[in-house]
C-alpha cells in the first residue's frame, strides 16, 4: 500500500531500488533483517524472514520525507 504523501511514481522507482538491494543481500548470503538494517528501517515493523515486507520497509525509507537542515 502507497502512503499517502508518496507520488505513485516514486514509489514504483523505490520498490524496485529496494527489490535490487534485497537480492543482492541475498545473492551474498544476507538476511532481510541485514537489508532492512542497511537502509536504517527499524527491524521491528518487518518480519525478519519475510523478503517481501523488507522490500516494502526499505521503500518506505527511500520514500520518507526529508529532515529538513537548520542552516
Amino acid at each position: 500500500m502507497i502512503p499517502e504523501h508518496i507520488n505513485p511514481m516514486q514509489w514504483h522507482q523505490a520498490v524496485g531500488v529496494a527489490r535490487q538491494s534485497c537480492a543482492r543481500f541475498f545473492r551474498d548470503g544476507g538476511t532481510a533483517t541485514d537489508a532492512i538494517r542497511a537502509f536504517g528501517a527499524e527491524t521491528a515493523t518487518a518480519d525478519a524472514a519475510d523478503w517481501s515486507k523488507a522490500v516494502e520497509a526499505i521503500a518506505r525509507v527511500l520514500c520518507a520525507k526529508p529532515e529538513k537542515r537548520a542552516a
